[in-house]
C-alpha cells in the first residue's frame, strides 16, 4: 500500500506563538510529528510550510519540507499546493497530519490511507472514535460524525448527533455510542487540487466544519473506527505541557 504524508504547518498561532518550533523532548514539534508519521509506512512525509524558520528546522532533521505560500486560508489550500510541488494527481493517496499531534499513532495514520485503498468509491477518509462522556456528546467543541451503512460519513456536526429522543434527559449515552471526529484526513491527490476550488457549503459555513464541504458536493467520506482516542494535540500553553509531561514519563 502506498501513500504519502502531508504535514502543514504555519507559524501564526494566536494562543501558542511559532507553535511548530516548540520544543518537545529536545526536538521541535513539527519534526516529532514528522518522525511519529514516519513510522506509518508512508513512502514519504513532507512537511508543508510558511516559514523558513520551519524549513530550517526540518533539514536540521533530516525531515523534508518545502515551501508554500503565507496567505493560505486553510489546511487543505496548502497542501493543494503542496501536491502540485510534488507532482502528486490521480488516485495517489494523501493522508494530511496536522503539525501540532506530536503524540499522532503511526497506526492511525496508516489505518486512514488504507481506507481509500480499500473503498474505491471514497475521495477522502477519516477516523472517529467511540464517545464515552455524555458532556462531550454535549460540547460544541467535540465534533461528532454519524455513518450509513457503509461506514461512509453521512453527517459531523457541532451538536449532539444521532439526538436521543427518547433519553435526551436520562444519564448515560445511546446506544450504540454516538462517533466522536477525528480530524486526521485522507485524500485521493486529485481530490485534494479540486477541492480548494469548491464552492464553500452552507452547512459548512454555519457549523465551521470544512469536511461538509465534500458531503456538499457528493463525495463520499470512508471513517475508520478507532478503539480509542488519539493522543492530545497541542493547541495552548498548557497542552504543550502537558504533551512534554508525557513524553518525559519513564
Amino acid at each position: 500500500m502506498r501513500f504519502s504524508v502531508l504535514i502543514p504547518a504555519r507559524m501564526a498561532s494566536s494562543r501558542l506563538p511559532d507553535k511548530p518550533l516548540a520544543d518537545i523532548a529536545g526536538l521541535p514539534m513539527v519534526v516529532r510529528v514528522a518522525q511519529r508519521a514516519a513510522l506509518s509506512g508512508a513512502q514519504r512525509c513532507v512537511v508543508a510550510a510558511d516559514d523558513s524558520r520551519i524549513l530550517s528546522a526540518c533539514a536540521a532533521h533530516g525531515v523534508q519540507a518545502i515551501p508554500t505560500r503565507a496567505d493560505h486560508p486553510s489546511g487543505s489550500d496548502r497542501l493543494a499546493e503542496a501536491c502540485e510541488h510534488l507532482g502528486l494527481s490521480g488516485e495517489e493517496v494523501v493522508v494530511n497530519v496536522q503539525g501540532d499531534e506530536p503524540l499522532i499513532d503511526p497506526e492511525l495514520i496508516r489505518a486512514v490511507a488504507s481506507l481509500l485503498h480499500d473503498k474505491p468509491d471514497c475521495a477522502m477518509s477519516t477516523a472517529a472514535h467511540a464517545i464515552d462522556d455524555r458532556a462531550d456528546w454535549l460540547n460544541p467543541n467535540v465534533v461528532k460524525v454519524v455513518l450509513d451503512r457503509d461506514g461512509c460519513a453521512r453527517y459531523f456536526s457541532r451538536a449532539p448527533i444521532p439526538w436521543w429522543r427518547d433519553g435526551a434527559d436520562a444519564p448515560g449515552l445511546p446506544e450504540p455510542r454516538p462517533l466522536r471526529h477525528v480530524g486526521i484526513y485522507g485524500y485521493r491527490a486529485d481530490f485534494l487540487r479540486r477541492f480548494p476550488t469548491m464552492d464553500v457549503a452552507p452547512t459548512e459555513r454555519l457549523e465551521s466544519l470544512e469536511q461538509l464541504r465534500a458531503l456538499w458536493h457528493g463525495a463520499r467520506i470512508g471513517v475508520h473506527i478507532a478503539p480509542q482516542a488519539p493522543g492530545p494535540g497541542v493547541d495552548t500553553p498548557q497542552d504543550l505541557e502537558r504533551v512534554r509531561a508525557l513524553l518525559s514519563r519513564p
